[in-house]
């Protein structure tokens, strides 16, 4: 049996959350949470906290929001805490000086199989290359991104419509169990871990940007469904839509997908009272929920009623 831990959590979105709660709840005794530092946010410019510092503070936990993590004031804060274990879900890299720290060292949740999708965005990634299968990974961080030895890992079904926000939500929950199997083994004195294979082939879940966000009309069908539901909800699929003369940007979320043989334009659309169908090369992209620009969310239908679409309207 180790000493008592004393756990420094680190992590910002919803999926850090889960685990920091679940830790709680598990009675462990959490010195510190550190997170990102406050954002202004929307047109007031009000200051927006991290959803991890909301529910620290409501802990009544010790928050702490470096803007540099090799400052010396942060340092000396976090060596002051006398952290023997840290925890890492969804936050920046850290310097050794910072991971190198406690007696029991610095181990992070990742959302994927590793070694397979390192990086930002591992759960968009696996749904977009069609993947049928992902999981989470408990690793001891090093001087490099997502390498680490690995300790646990547990592997779950991707079903075939499922969205990335849907995937999220079950990484989530397995994950903040992971972590908690992953401390009990540390605490226990039980560790055993796998050093990552070395591999070329192996895929990666690069940060998400604007451009490969942009729908391709020109492949498959499967491609392009998977690439959607890849990114519903967050951060969105998008494409132009051309119509009356005009070119707008426009988001794209739910969709459905038909195999039929046609020979319509790539982009051309098929509208009639409540369905909006985009012709692809091996059938159609059946659009359910779509946003303008300016406008909020909205089903198809509500789009066909007040929205006006001319015979030669499509999407590029």
């Amino acid at each position: 049996m180790t000493e008592k831990l004393r756990i420094v959590f680190m992590g910002t979105p919803d999926f850090a959350v889960a685990t920091l709660k679940t830790l709680v709840e598990h009675n462990y005794n959490i010195v510190g949470v550190i997170t990102a530092p406050d954002k202004p946010a929307g047109r007031g410019r009000k200051l927006n906290e991290s959803v991890v510092k909301v529910y620290a503070q409501s802990q009544n936990l010790n928050v702490m929001q470096p803007t540099n993590l090799k400052s010396e004031a942060f340092l000396d804060e976090l060596k002051a805490l006398d952290a023997n274990l840290q925890i890492v879900v969804a936050f920046r890299m850290l310097p050794e000086v910072v991971w190198s720290m406690p007696k029991y060292g610095t181990f992070n949740l990742h959302a994927s199989l590793l070694p397979n999708y390192r990086g930002a965005a591992p759960i968009h990634w696996a749904i977009i290359n069609g993947e049928t299968k992902t999981g989470v990974t408990t690793f001891f961080i090093d001087e490099k991104i997502d390498t680490g030895a690995m300790i646990l890992q547990k592997e779950t079904t991707i079903s075939p419509n499922e969205t990335v926000g849907q995937l999220h939500d079950k990484l989530m929950s397995i994950g903040s169990e992971l972590v908690i199997d992953t401390v009990k083994q540390i605490e226990n004195n039980e560790v055993t871990t796998t050093i990552q294979p070395k591999n070329d082939n192996l895929k990666t879940a690069y940060k998400l940007n604007k451009d490969n966000c942009k729908i391709d009309w020109t492949m498959p069908l499967d491609a392009i469904y998977n690439k959607i539901r890849g990114l519903n909800p967050f951060p969105s699929a998008w494409s132009f839509l051309e119509n009356n003369g005009e070119t707008v940007s426009v988001k794209i979320f739910e969709v459905e997908k038909e195999h039929t043989a046609h020979s319509n334009t790539v982009g051309s659309l098929k509208i009639d009272h409540n369905s909006l169908k985009v012709s692809v090369k091996d059938g159609y992209i059946i659009i359910k929920e779509i946003q303008l620009p300016g406008k909020r969310k909205m089903d198809v239908k509500s789009l066909i009623n007040g929205y006006s679409f001319n015979d030669d309207a499509k999407v590029l």
